[in-house]
């Protein structure tokens, strides 16, 4: 071997320790990066398998105080069929209906399809509301200037407590505040939730505040304004508005909102754009038009969370929505027409009841065919009829919005 075949060698010998020694320190150093906190190197290449990654769901921090969701993926898990919370359990079942131009709440049984009482209550009754307890159903004597309580035990009304137009009624998801939309003052009110003794005024300058829904976080809630087209985003902890858009709609009136199953979506009816406004409520940008009928107006989901139920009042039909599949897929329509309005789904999840607005009447419907089961006469003026008991843990109110 020449000299310079002997160097040449030595620096090739040289050059293959050097890559080794890189290669181990490499080796050293992926394995310092994957231990578990004991030093016990992550298995890598042929010495063993490798971990299969964690899937944890993204839990978003919620509401101080709010009950945690039973699942993060369904915030309507805890309203499966028949699942009635210790408080409510004995109460009995019934449907109770505000008749706005009656001044009263006619009680349906909803075994008979009969009216077994007739309670009278304040001037213009809209909405039979659960409290966030379960305990007490508030009557929202919108025009009378009260909220008649009624003992769901007993089915007797107490006391009415004073609380300035009171359209509706809803609770913060932590039971903290009542929220009554006071639709001709223009404000929101948050209440003690027992007393209704208010806690702070909202000045909204929109028109008509009257149904929302919540973030699955609980952290804000959707509103809609009726008279001036407009949607409100309220921060629920800081009780003040965040946001506010007109809808794309010459002439809109938004009316119920709910929130989808996996908590991303919120739907609008809107009774003079004939359908759902579709909105993603973080972001807060410009709903879709999602036609459905004449005159959409209540929005009702399904025990399953599959479907929701959409009352068209304006045509007299139900259109059914898949969450899953996103489309409307089938549309029930009432014998000889009718108003339907507001209403709710029975606790073991097989009727749809909704008020009749126009036709002072009650309709029951099967939720499995879309068959009327009855049409029940009432008193003039049927609006926000709430079914109780329901499923679910606390209320969020309006006719029973159960988390």
């Amino acid at each position: 071997m020449t000299t310079s075949h002997r160097r040449h060698f030595r620096r090739s010998r040289t050059a293959r320790a050097a890559a080794l020694l890189l290669a181990g320190l490499a080796s050293a150093a992926l394995a310092g990066c994957g231990t578990g906190g004991k030093g016990e190197p992550e298995a890598l290449g042929t010495q063993g398998a490798a971990r299969a990654p964690r899937a944890v769901p993204e839990i978003p921090p919620g509401l101080p105080g709010m009950p945690p969701l039973l699942d993060p993926r369904d915030v309507y898990a805890a309203d499966r069929p028949n699942r009635l919370s210790p408080v409510v359990r004995d109460f009995p079942s019934r449907v109770y209906v505000p008749n706005t131009t009656s001044n009263t709440v006619s009680v349906i049984d909803p075994a008979t399809y009969e009216v077994i009482d007739t309670i009278p209550v304040g001037v213009q009754p809209q909405h039979v509301v659960p409290s966030w307890d379960l305990k007490t159903l508030w009557v929202n004597n919108n025009r009378g200037h009260t909220l008649t309580p009624i003992d769901p035990a007993t089915g007797k009304a107490g006391t009415p407590v004073e609380v300035h137009d009171p359209y509706n009624l809803y609770f913060t998801p932590d039971g903290k505040y009542a929220v009554v939309m006071a639709s001709m003052d223009r404000e929101l009110v948050f209440r003690d939730p027992h007393t209704m003794a208010v806690a702070k005024t909202v000045p909204v300058d929109c028109y008509g505040v009257n149904h929302a829904d919540f973030s699955a976080d609980g952290r804000y809630f959707i509103v809609s304004c009726e008279f001036s087209g407009e949607l409100l985003k309220v921060d629920t902890a800081k009780m003040e508005v965040l946001a506010k858009q007109r809808l794309p709609f010459e002439g809109a009136m938004p009316q119920d909102v709910k929130i989808s199953p996996d908590g991303r979506t919120f739907y609008i009816a809107d009774m003079m754009a004939h359908g759902m406004w579709v909105l993603d409520g973080e972001k807060f940008t410009e709903p879709k038009l999602l036609p459905t009928g004449k005159g959409c107006h209540g929005l009702y989901v399904s025990r399953d969370s599959k479907e929701m139920y959409v009352s068209n009042r304006g045509e007299g039909t139900i259109s059914i929505f898949d969450f899953t599949q996103n489309r409307l897929t089938k549309k029930w329509r009432l014998p000889d027409g009718g108003s339907p309005d507001m209403g709710g789904v029975s606790a073991d999840g097989k009727v749809l009841w909704l008020s009749g607005r126009y036709n002072g009447e009650v309709y029951a419907v099967d939720t499995r065919t879309g068959r009327q089961l009855a049409r029940i006469p009432v008193g003039g003026g049927p609006h926000g009829l709430a079914v109780y008991p329901q499923p679910g843990r606390y209320s969020l109110g309006h006719t029973g919005i159960f988390r």
